[in-house]
């Protein structure tokens, strides 16, 4: 009886030991980390599970022991909240203050430059703004629009025009003109495919958009092409919609669209005042001596003028002229006579 008792006890023995070790294992492999003694940072991307990021912070020295911080979320009905985003971690942390960061997101703040492009700019123009103010060199940004528009991106849906030897930059007037925020050391290139989405987005959020552009028998190309014209020509946006019939009239017409912000394009460097000389330009953006529109935008419309180019307001109207009054308003005339006559009433 005696041995038999024993043997009990000693078993018993041996079990409390193993159930002590057991919950010593788990005791200490739930303890924070020792050893170190600076933050630690750690990546997690978008879309990875929690078995994975369980794994992550165990190869990081955040935790020890990625199994037991699987059981302690699956136990504590955690995880499925977790953020991506580079975050810092104390040595000390806890598993509770672990998963109250991933669960808040409470990532490394990231050092943003504010980027903005006005409406109007051309590709050009956004390259030099942005190289003197130090955020991308001006021919790695033209560079690199040229190679999205010669490579489309695969998650854009937007449709861009194939490019042909008359195009100056493919992707003229599709950078759509907003302030946007890019973390530090943004690429050329992931600017650019922002700037593309944006435009997407708006032209999305115009109701029946689709719609309207098939009733108006123009490819998205031509629609943008006008409404840059609209953009260069005009500054109150009451006048966008009358400018843009004008435009469809003289195309209608046909009659060719002398439009002056054409020929600023077509030269290397605009200028202040253009002289006929200028007007003899050899290009196909040359409005003066091509018919039809140019082969593509000359500049970033805004949505105002999208929308003009799209819902023109109809007018007997086949010219106009800007007022010299300061009002940067036009008037506007019929034919050719009433045009010379609002010439001369400009100038007063």
């Amino acid at each position: 009886m005696r041995t038999a008792a024993k043997a009990a006890l000693a078993f018993l023995i041996v079990i409390i030991i193993i159930i002590g070790a057991g919950a010593w294992y788990v005791w200490n492999g739930m303890q924070p980390v020792q050893g170190q003694d600076k933050p630690i940072e750690v990546s997690i991307e978008e879309g990875t599970g929690t078995s994975a990021i369980a794994q992550h912070l165990e190869e990081q020295g955040v935790i020890k022991n990625a199994l037991l911080f699987k059981l302690y979320l699956k136990m504590n009905n955690e995880g499925s909240a977790f953020m991506a985003g580079k975050y810092s971690f104390d040595p000390s942390s806890t598993y509770e203050q672990i998963i109250k960061k991933l669960n808040a997101g409470d990532v490394i703040p990231v050092e943003t430059v504010r980027v903005m492009v006005p409406e109007g700019y051309t590709i050009e123009q956004i390259a030099d703004d942005l190289s003197e103010k130090g955020i991308v060199e001006r021919e790695a940004f033209i560079q690199a629009a040229d190679k999205i528009g010669k490579e489309k991106p695969s998650d854009l849906t937007l449709n861009l025009p194939k490019p042909n030897d008359k195009l100056k930059h493919v992707l003229e007037g599709y950078l759509f003109p907003e302030t946007y925020e890019f973390a530090v050391g943004t690429s050329a290139e992931e600017m650019i495919v922002r700037m593309l989405k944006e435009t997407e987005k708006r032209l999305i959020d115009i109701p029946n958009f689709d719609a309207k552009l098939e009733q108006s028998g123009m490819t998205l190309q031509e629609l943008l092409t006008v409404a840059s014209l609209v953009e260069r020509e005009v500054v109150v946006d009451e006048e966008r919609p009358l400018v843009a019939g004008v435009i469809y009239n003289r195309l209608n017409k046909p009659m060719r669209l002398q439009i002056d912000a054409t020929i600023q394009y077509a030269l290397d460097k605009p200028k202040e005042r253009l002289y006929y000389k200028d007007l003899e330009i050899e290009s196909p953006y040359n409005t003066y001596k091509e018919d039809g529109l140019p082969p593509g935008p000359i500049a970033s419309p805004s949505l105002e003028s999208i929308k003009a180019a799209l819902e023109p307001e109809t007018s007997d109207y086949f010219y106009y002229v800007t007022k010299k009054d300061g009002t940067q308003t036009h008037l506007f005339a019929k034919t050719y006579e009433e045009h010379l006559s609002n010439i001369e009433k400009s100038k007063q």
